[in-house]
C-alpha cells in the first residue's frame, strides 16, 4: 500500500535534517526563483546556521526528487523555486521582478513527443519556460 501524501507537507526526501528543513522553509516563503546564494543569504538573515555548500547539496537533492523547480539561465546560473505542483508544468517568468506562474504545456507536450519521434528518440523529458515582463513591469516600461 502506498503512503498517503499530504500536499501541505513539503517533500523533504529521505533525510529530514534541520538544515534541509531551513532550505525548504525559505523556498516556501519565497515566491520567485532564486539562486543558492540568495537562498543562503535568506537563511543567514534568519539567524539559521547552514553552510553554502550544504545549501547547494540540499537544492541538488531536492531537484532529484522533483521537490523544487529548476531554471538554467542563459548566463549559466541555476535558480530554484519551491515546486507547488506534482503535475508536469512549465513557467512564465518575469525577467524584471522575478514573478513566476506555473502553466500547463498545452500543445508543447505533443510537439516535444513528435519531434523526438521524428528523429528516432524516445523522449525522457523536456523543458519549456517562457520569459518576459509581467503586466505591471511592462506598464512601467511603457
Amino acid at each position: 500500500m502506498s503512503p498517503v501524501v499530504d500536499p501541505n507537507v513539503p517533500k523533504l526526501g529521505v533525510r529530514n535534517t534541520r538544515q534541509r528543513s531551513a532550505v525548504v522553509q525559505v523556498l516556501q516563503d519565497m515566491d520567485t526563483f532564486a539562486s543558492a546564494k540568495v537562498i543562503h543569504r535568506e537563511i543567514t538573515d534568519r539567524d539559521l546556521k547552514v553552510g553554502l555548500t550544504t545549501v547547494y547539496r540540499t537544492l541538488q537533492s531536492l531537484a532529484e526528487i522533483e521537490a523544487v523547480d529548476v531554471l538554467q539561465m542563459s548566463n549559466g546560473e541555476t535558480l530554484y523555486r519551491h515546486c507547488s505542483s506534482d503535475a508536469h508544468h512549465h513557467h512564465l517568468v518575469c525577467m524584471r521582478c522575478g514573478k513566476t506562474e506555473e502553466i500547463e504545456g498545452g500543445p508543447v507536450e505533443q510537439w516535444a513527443k513528435d519531434v523526438a519521434a521524428q528523429h528516432g528518440y524516445q523522449m525522457t523529458g523536456h523543458d519549456a519556460e517562457i520569459y518576459g515582463l509581467c503586466k505591471p513591469c511592462a506598464e512601467k516600461e511603457a
